[in-house]
């Protein structure tokens, strides 16, 4: 029996790391199945370079964020809490209410931020996140790929 060569397990560096564009259009979607496929992309898991301490994700944009479905009765049920930043204010709003309004976009952000790391890094990659509630972008100039959701 010879001796076999020993291959190091490669390990991705930030410099090497090349970054596309994808961008999802969230009408119709479940939003908790989109949201874990755009939290796979932003952490890069979908890359044979993955490398978990190293952000080797895409950037994503998401359309249509106020057309997203959710299933049940989580239009009613699901409460959004937010403070104000004084003692005391903790304002609570729900999902149908925040889907309607001009913040529709945060119920994308939150339930794909609930799916990132909890640290330095997963507040890098969430920067790689651009939810519009409309059907418009403004990164056309990044000529996004249409990113599968299924």
């Amino acid at each position: 029996m010879g001796i076999q060569a020993h291959r190091a397990t490669q390990s991705a560096k930030p410099a090497e790391v090349e970054h596309r564009w994808y961008v999802a259009d969230a009408n119709d979607q479940v939003l908790g199945r989109l949201a874990t496929r755009i939290a796979t992309v932003l952490r890069g898991k979908h890359k044979a370079i993955y490398t978990p301490h190293v952000d080797t994700g895409d950037f994503v944009i998401v359309v249509n964020a106020a057309k997203v479905k959710l299933t049940g009765r989580k239009l009613e049920q699901k409460t959004y809490h937010r403070h104000t930043g004084f003692p005391g204010h903790v304002r609570s709003t729900t999902a149908g209410k925040l889907l309607q309004g001009p913040y529709a976009d945060r119920v994308v952000r939150n339930a794909v931020r609930g799916m990132l790391p909890k640290n330095s890094l997963g507040r890098q990659m969430l920067r790689k996140l651009k939810v519009y509630s409309g059907p418009e972008h403004p990164h056309a100039a990044q000529k996004p790929e249409e990113l599968s959701l299924g």
